[in-house]
């Protein structure tokens, strides 16, 4: 069957479609974005604004018209931090919904990072032992780890790119002391979080999975020879450390111009950086490896796996 699943996070609405089948890995046909940006649409009290809203409805308006075009069978429709943690949530999920024609399924930070560990666990495979995860949206920041399918430990903190940006790098560029502050808030933000991570096994496997890991990897990692022929990308804490200041100098017209930083990442890719690399110090990790595979793909996996168990498509949840 050809799945979707729409993933409607705090920097864009993107709308995977792949073929899969109970035991097969999912196979990609189609992935289309609308980048939002929705941070920037946040009000005083915490709300979207209406302008955003209607953004939305936009944004996932078309991701049906292009799951319909690509002939999807089941469109699995999820949300995160932004729309979660909003004012007015209630009624932005109310609208999302009349727009898309079916349920919205919000997901909470903890689920997310269980999610995103499945997928990065089946494509690291069982061999990669424990791994310690990774991962950097819009609104939130992901930690997970464990040996097996379900991690030991999963939180997810409020230290994404977008809401950083806005809360703590308003400028363009951002002043050193701007940088500074953000590096503080998010030690603070992280501290509560560290002891489960501490107690347990040190990680065979440290992975980082996101577009702004992606992002960065691209600009201040490198390759390494991976399995089947294929390359890894490794980001060092070190050499990303190195490019902070040199990224909070440019304004963001000249971000894009650097490796790896796409014109929709432009504008939180500081923040992203410095909540990446504040993650690193704290948990001691020198580098990472990227995984192509995050939240999109934990959704499908887990629903896969449902109806292998259940033999049936209907009324299932992830």
């Amino acid at each position: 069957m050809r799945l979707g699943v729409l993933d409607i996070g705090s920097n864009t609405v993107h709308m995977l479609a792949a073929d899969v089948h109970p035991g097969g890995r999912p196979l990609a046909t189609t992935s289309d974005r609308t980048v939002l940006r929705l941070m920037r649409y946040l009000e005083d009290d915490g709300a979207i604004s209406e302008e955003g809203v209607r953004a939305l409805e936009d944004a996932v308006t078309r991701a049906r018209r292009v799951a319909e075009q690509e002939n999807v069978d089941e469109l699995l429709a999820t949300a995160t931090s932004a729309v979660r943690e909003a004012r007015n949530g209630a009624e932005v999920i109310a609208r999302i919904e009349a727009a898309l024609g079916q349920p919205l399924q919000v997901l909470d930070g903890e689920t997310e990072a269980r999610l995103t560990f499945l997928a990065v666990r089946r494509w690291f495979g069982w061999s990669a032992g424990q791994i310690l995860l990774l991962d950097i949206g819009g609104g939130s920041l992901e930690i997970a780890a464990g040996a097996d399918e379900l991690p030991d430990a999963a939180a997810s903190v409020p230290l994404g790119a977008g809401r950083m940006t806005v809360q703590f790098l308003p400028n363009d560029p951002p002043g050193e002391d701007d940088v500074e502050r953000l590096r503080e808030h998010a030690r603070a933000t992280l501290a509560p979080v560290l002891p489960d991570f501490a107690a347990l096994p040190r990680p065979d496997h440290i992975v980082g999975s996101s577009k702004a890991i992606r992002s960065l990897a691209k600009l201040v990692g490198y390759p390494v020879p991976g399995w089947s022929g294929n390359e890894r990308m490794l980001l060092p804490r070190a050499a990303l450390g190195s490019w902070i200041p040199r990224l909070a100098r440019l304004p963001a017209s000249a971000r894009q111009e650097l490796p790896g930083i796409t014109p929709d990442r432009t504008f939180q890719i500081v923040a992203a950086a410095v909540s990446l690399h504040t993650t690193m110090t704290a948990l001691d990790i020198d580098e990472l490896e990227v995984s192509p595979w995050a939240l999109r793909e934990g959704v499908l996996l887990r629903y896969i796996e449902q109806l292998s168990w259940s033999g049936s498509q209907s009324g299932r949840r992830f």
